[in-house]
Order: C-alpha cells, then structure tokens, then sequence
C-alpha cells in the first residue's frame, strides 16, 4: 500500500486522526481536510487514489461534495455516516460512492474496505496517474475508450476533432490560444493556424452543442483562443 495517498474528509478531527493512524500503519499516506469545500480544494492540488468521506458536515455536507466530485474525477469514495437506515446508503451511492460504512465502525473494517477499493481502482488498472474518465455538465470525455458524449450519448468524431476537445476538457477553464491547440494537436508549429483550427472548432460545436451559435461548452475568447466551460 506505499506511496497511495487518501483523503479523510470529516469535521470530527478525533476520527480523523483515529483513521490516519490506521491508514499510515499500512503505510498509506493520509491526507485530511474538515469539510467538503476543503477537500474539493485538496483534489485540485494533489493526486488522491481515494476518499473516506462523512457525509453529515458544515458548509458541505458529504452528498453535495460527491456529486462535484464525480463531475469531474472516478476516484473511489467510501462515505461514512452516523445513519443507518436503508435509503440513506441508497442515496449515497446514487450521487456516486462506491460503498458505505455506518458509524461507529470497526477500524479492521474500514480498513479491508480501503484496501479493497485502491486494488479495484489501481491494481486492476482503474488508475494509471492520468484522469480516464472527465464530465463537464454532460459532456463526457472517456480517454480509455477514446469517445465523448453528450447527455449519455456519443457523438462521432474525427482523430483530430477528438484531440481538440481531450485537450480542453482536460483543462477546463483555461484559454488556449489557436497556435498553442495547433501545435498541442497537430504537433507541428503553429503558424498561419486560424482557419484550420477555426474549421474543426465549427465541427465539434456542431456536434456537442445544441445551438452552435451558442455554444454551452465550447467558448471562444475573442482575442485570445478556445476554452471548454467548467
């Protein structure tokens, strides 16, 4: 289990660092933030291979935080909660966790629970250090398959058409500029690139947005270049 780092989300700092010392007698190292909008905070800055969250905290509770969470990422989220009742697990893993563990637990437990889920995630090839699978809003990217969808539905595009919008949807919200898409895509310099770029950018707009004229994903920044909206 060296060299895995997971996130304990919990507002209770007692069961934070009763956890951390399980994790870290494993050799796992442990990350921990108190509350949802932290760990959101934490996710943009470190590579995490998996999430024990509480679902029950201040500012962001644990069912809002899941839900950003799997816009964008499909690192594994064991969530804990004092509740026990049926509809509650049911809820959690509908918003996306991928199991339930209801306080008080057995630390041995919680721990098999881990360990189950980074072997599921990394071992058996879930996981290789870059993102597989990003959804921005309904548009989805799925790099292992190499297809994007919207709504749930794929659209097809051409190789290069499909290398635009990975490379923008892998950085969502950031402005590339026409010469840096060219030379990112095509590989070659990007010199006198306007019209080409600008021709595929019309074609993936005809084919992920319902009004092309205005586009819901695709955004240009007048002057500057392309972005995918977050």
């Amino acid at each position: 289990m060296d060299s895995y780092r997971v996130l304990v989300v919990d507002d209770d700092k007692e069961i934070r660092d009763a956890i951390e010392i399980y994790l870290r007698n494993e050799g796992i190292t442990v990350v921990k933030a108190q509350d949802g909008i932290e760990a959101i905070e934490v996710l943009n800055e470190q590579d995490i291979h998996l999430i024990i969250l509480d679902v029950m905290m201040p500012r962001q509770d644990g069912i809002t935080t899941t839900f950003k969470i799997r816009e964008s990422k499909n690192i594994p989220i064991i969530m804990l909660s004092a509740k026990s009742e049926d509809m509650d697990k049911v809820w959690g893993l509908q918003v996306g966790a991928d199991d339930y563990v209801t306080k008080p637990f057995n630390p041995l437990e919680l721990l098999a629970r881990v360990k189950s889920q980074l072997r599921r995630y990394v071992t058996l090839g879930h996981y290789d250090g870059a993102q597989k699978l990003v959804n921005l809003n309904g548009l989805t990217l799925d790099q292992t398959a190499k297809e994007v969808a919207v709504n749930g539905e794929v659209v097809k595009l051409t190789p290069i058409e499909y290398k635009i919008v990975e490379l923008l949807m892998l950085h969502a919200g950031r402005v590339f500029s026409i010469s840096e898409i060219y030379e990112r895509v095509w590989k070659e310099p990007g010199f006198n690139a306007e019209n080409t770029v600008a021709v595929h950018i019309r074609k993936i707009r005809e084919k992920i947005e319902i009004d092309p004229k205005n586009p819901r994903f695709l955004k240009v920044v007048w002057g500057i270049g392309y972005k995918m909206e977050k």
